[in-house]
Formats: structure tokens, sequence, C-alpha cells
């Protein structure tokens, strides 16, 4: 048993004054006060939050799982772990096949590993239904209709696939919505072309979210003159749908996070990295790099793009930094925590982490006013303590 004293706590609903108790792993009590005669950890003023949770992340720190070895994908986990990402869903790429079901097997051989400094929750399989005409980074030729797809294939490799994106508008993509629903995975409609119309459709057949608001995502169209509104506009409308942000603030300025906000409100949006595999890494402007799904992207302007820079190809960016992203847009931070803590875990039924309560797992982070993490714990045990906090009794 030991305690957090002298910290700004962040639920993450909210932020209170006192001490966290932690004993077996687990969060014990927030007190008032400090517990005579039990070990304690001084934070100094730091905020304690619940560790991050990132469900929709490729890479970090050189590493990515479509490499098919689970070294691989230790190493990119431990690259976010470092910057207070304790929960993690790796996430593929469309790619040919072989290459897809490698990058499963090694999430799972990952996850057999059970490395004390992070949660593996499972998978997000980001396609490959998805719409060529909203391709992005992702590559063309891999990508298939939603009737090709054999869902039973993977869950035989990964029976923990939490998440799967498709384009709900492509032949068999509200059944393909149906299936996943029925097994517990949520549907997420993902580099999609669809119609608002058609995202009211695909509610009834399992859709629950929306992958990256904005990115890769249809908005209004005119057709004999009428206005069309697509994806975009049935995120925001329509509260069944949570969405997806990448807060890097690079893919979207800080006037459509607030519009996202206004919109969703703080519970219904989930901040996700969407970094590749230079997240976590101190990158050099003008770097070209070639995904393993054969797709180049460029880092420029502090983010991936497409060589040709007609899009952007995805983050370079940990989760800290998108709590200071969100915080420089407004929004409070208790609410920017809740996006990265408690909303990603709700989203995918993961029980147990992203709140600072009683009877959850003891994985929490301390960070400074600028979110640079200083100290983690994944069910109490400590990964990182760069001030030295916990001194060698919890180390």
């Amino acid at each position: 048993m030991y305690q957090i004293t002298n910290a700004r706590i962040i639920t993450p609903f909210e932020e209170l004054a006192g001490s966290v108790v932690v004993d077996g792993g687990l969060f014990i009590d927030i007190l008032p006060h400090p517990l005579e005669n039990v070990p304690a950890i001084d934070a100094g003023g730091l905020f304690l939050s619940p560790g991050f949770v990132d469900i929709h992340v490729h890479g970090g720190g050189g590493y990515s799982p479509m490499s098919g070895n689970k070294e691989d994908v230790i190493k990119m986990c431990l690259a976010h772990a470092r910057m207070g990402t304790t929960s993690i869903l790796p996430t593929t790429l469309a790619a040919p096949e072989e290459m897809l079901t490698d990058a499963l097997y090694a999430i799972a051989g990952a996850m057999k590993e059970n490395n004390p400094a992070f949660r593996i929750l499972g998978a997000h399989m980001e396609g490959p239904a998805l719409n060529p005409l909203q391709a992005g980074a992702q590559a063309p030729g891999a990508l298939k209709n939603p009737s090709d797809i054999d869902l039973q294939k993977y869950l035989d490799i990964l029976p923990e696939i939490r998440m799967m994106g498709a384009a709900p508008e492509l032949k068999g993509g509200m059944a393909l919505g149906e299936k996943l629903s029925s097994r517990g995975i949520i549907a997420s409609a993902a580099h999609t072309n669809a119609t608002y119309y058609e995202m009211q459709e695909a509610l009834h057949h399992g859709y629950t979210d929306i992958t990256h608001l904005y990115s890769a995502c249809s908005g209004i169209i005119r057709k004999g003159g009428f206005r069309i509104p697509g994806v975009i506009e049935a995120g925001l409308n329509l509260d069944a749908y949570t969405v997806q942000v990448i807060g890097d603030g690079k893919h979207l300025p800080p006037e459509l996070l607030q519009l996202i906000y206004r919109c969703k409100g703080a519970e219904n949006i989930i901040l996700i990295t969407d970094g590749l595999e230079f997240a976590g890494m101190d990158m050099q402007e003008g770097t070209v790099y070639t995904q393993q799904n054969g797709v180049q992207a460029l880092y420029e302007d502090g983010v991936m793009k497409l060589t040709d820079r007609t899009a952007f190809a995805g983050s370079a960016s940990t989760m800290n930094m998108l709590i200071r992203n969100m915080t420089l847009a407004g929004i409070s931070l208790p609410e920017a925590v809740l996006m990265a803590t408690e909303n990603p875990a709700r989203r995918i039924h993961a029980s147990g982490i992203g709140r600072i309560q009683k009877g959850y797992h003891a994985d929490f982070i301390l960070f400074d006013e600028n979110i640079n993490v200083c100290l983690t714990a994944v069910s109490g045990k400590i990964f990182r303590d760069d001030r030295k906090l916990a001194k060698e009794l919890f180390v």
C-alpha cells in the first residue's frame, strides 16, 4: 500500500485535492488528507491523471505492428507508454492479406507477453473495407468491399479485435456493421464517402463511431443545386455517434476543435493520436518514409503528409501532446483528459481503466503544467519516474 499526496487529482471528471491510496494494484480511495504511517509519493503539486488510453495508433518509436513482429509491437507500445499511454489498441492499416494477418499475429503475440509497462487491449483494424475515394494514406490496392471481408478469419487469429473501421456505403457495408456489432466489436465509419442519410441508416446497422472526424470523411456536396450533407455533418449532428479526433494541432485547427466540442460535448469525443512509426521520436524535417503497406509519407511542419502534399498521412504525436493542444484550443484540462481516458475506455467496453476511482486499476500518470509526463504507473507499479518521486521503495 502507498499513497500519492500533494497532487492535483483529475479523476477525470473533475479536479480534486487530496491523497490517492493504492493497494494491490488498485485505487483504494481518494481521501481529503494523507494517511499516517503509509508510504507516500509526494507529487509536489503535479497533476495526477488516469493513464491515457489510445485506441487508434499505428506505430511509435520507429516501430509498427505491420512488420508482423511481436517485438516491434512491444517497442511501439513502450514508446507511447513513456508519454503516458498506459492502455493501447495497436491499429492495422489496409495492406495485402498476408501482411494484415501477420500484423494480427504480432499483436496477439505481444498481448501474451503481458508487459508490465502497458496494457494491450486488443486491436483496432482500420479497414481494409474502406472507400477508395477517401483512401488518404491507406494503400488503394489493398482496399476491399465490406462484402469480401472474412471477419471470422481475423477473429480466429485475434479474438480481441475491439474496433473495425469500414465504409458503410460500400457493398456489404451495412451487413458488416451488423456482424461487428453482434460480436461486441465497435463498427466505426472510416475513410467513407457516405451521405448524411446513409450515416443515419448505418446507425440501424451497428455503426456507432466515426474515425478521425474531418479526415477522410465526406462533407457537403451539391447535386442539382441542392446541398447534401455528408459524414462530417452526421458526426456533428447525430448524438448517437461518438467521434474520434486527431488533436495533434495539425489535422484540425483550434476553431474546428472548438466546433466539434460545441456540437458533441466532451463526453462524445475520443482523442486519438493516429500516430505512425515516427510518433514519440525526434524527427528531421523532410524525412520521407515508406510505410509497411507501401504508401510513402513525408514529415513536414510537425505532421506526416503524402509526398504530393495533397493530404495528411497520420500524426507523429503522443497523447500528452494532444492534451496540451486541446487546452490551448480552450478545452478545460479535466475535459481533455476525459477525452483521452474514460471516453476511449468506455467506447471499446474496456472495464476497470480510465478513471481514478475505487476498484479501478491503478494506472496513473503525473505531469506538469505543460503536460510533460514525469511518472507513469500500471496497476500501481512504477514504470517511469524521471524526478525520482517514488524513490527506490516503489521502483
